[in-house]
């Protein structure tokens, strides 16, 4: 027999309660749900409008240009849901710590920790789109929508309101005592609830400046990232060739990148950490790639690879334009002569998408 379908949970009358009654049943209604941090705060402007607008002039976004279209609509959370209220902000954990990296065998590539699972957005929507039907059954009146983070919304800002954490240098949301191993959601509706008050106390990094030391790129400044040079940006959401500057600083990181939250003190092992829930869903899969099949993939091995999972973001000639940076990377350690002539074949190959045989050119030159 298969498993029942999870159903919304039962929320009372909200028309008729008081905006405290509301945020108390709607907390109550999270923790039901499954999510490992829940705050409430409400649907104001940003305050960070003017932020935002240098980050987008002084192009940090890179080729990002979906970012410098829905300024407005990020500033103010009625484009998301109009006559929005409050906001209810949610967070689920996933798996930290740090990688072992293995000196024999073959050249790998590594995933971000946040895609080794299922796919976030599928596992927080499901339960946001539970908590929305919940809420438009006990306030019929009422409008709400559930959004991950496709939606035009500053979720770490709202984060911040509704007391799940303060953000670090990094740019992150750490949870005191937590870290910063957190996927967020939200659930935008037009109720007036009581929202939670943010944490008081200053920022949580104080003179620490690891994250910056750490970053490969160069790419974090104090609560700031350009994410023209953030890994995540060039080897998820860039769709043309990365910087030859890069190449070395990539790594082995085939897919995100992980070393700010690795080195970030809030993030150590403790003892009071080893009995935080971890959803199951989240679970690592794969931690990464064997990069010489990486290169021989066609379209239905990357479907087949990346299926319920955040790694389909990249399409095929993307991940192996990042499978040839890493390939360059790995044979400026040691020798793999299958690998070499894997790149030889690519960058000479007509077939081959012009991402790839243009990087694999790049990469053998600098060999």
């Amino acid at each position: 027999m298969s498993a029942a379908r999870p159903q919304p949970p039962d929320l009372g009358d909200l028309e008729a309660a008081t905006p405290e009654q509301r945020r108390h049943r709607l907390l109550a209604a999270c923790r039901e749900l499954g999510f490992a941090h829940a705050g409430i705060c409400s649907a104001r402007r940003s305050d960070r409008e003017a932020e935002l607008r240098e980050w987008i002039d002084a192009g940090r976004h890179g080729s990002m240009h979906y970012l410098a279209e829905r300024v407005d609509a990020m500033i103010d959370p009625d484009h998301v849901l109009e006559g929005a209220r409050s906001i209810i902000c949610l967070a689920d954990r996933y798996h930290g710590g740090r990688d072992r990296i293995p000196e024999e065998g073959p050249a790998r590539g590594r995933i971000a920790r946040y895609a080794r699972g299922r796919d976030y957005h599928d596992v927080l929507r499901r339960r946001l789109d539970l908590l929305a039907r919940a809420i438009a059954s006990a306030c019929p009146q009422s409008a709400s929508r559930g959004v991950v983070d496709t939606a035009p919304l500053m979720e770490r800002e709202h984060a911040t309101r509704a007391g799940l954490g303060l953000i670090g240098k990094h740019t992150l949301v750490i949870h005191p005592g937590e870290g910063s191993w957190l996927l967020l959601g939200e659930v935008l509706t037009t109720l007036e609830v009581e929202p939670d008050r943010p944490i008081d106390r200053p920022d949580p990094c104080g003179s620490c400046t690891r994250c910056i030391d750490a970053c490969p790129t160069g790419a974090i400044e104090p609560f700031k990232v350009d994410g023209s040079r953030c890994l995540a940006y060039t080897t998820i959401e860039h769709r043309e060739a990365v910087d030859p500057d890069l190449h070395e600083a990539t790594g082995d990181w085939l897919f995100g990148c992980d070393v700010c939250q690795e080195v970030c003190p809030h993030n150590q092992p403790t003892r009071g950490k080893r009995g935080l829930e971890v959803l199951e869903a989240y679970d690592r899969r794969r931690d990464g790639f064997d990069l010489l099949e990486v290169l021989g993939w066609r379209e239905e091995d990357r479907r087949e690879a990346f299926i319920t999972s955040a790694l389909k973001r990249a399409k095929l000639p993307m991940f192996k334009r990042n499978a040839v940076i890493c390939a360059g990377n790995a044979l400026q350690k040691r020798a793999d002569p299958a690998l070499e002539a894997r790149l030889v074949e690519i960058a000479e190959d007509p077939e081959e998408d012009p991402l790839v045989t243009e990087t694999a050119r790049t990469v053998l030159e600098s060999l």
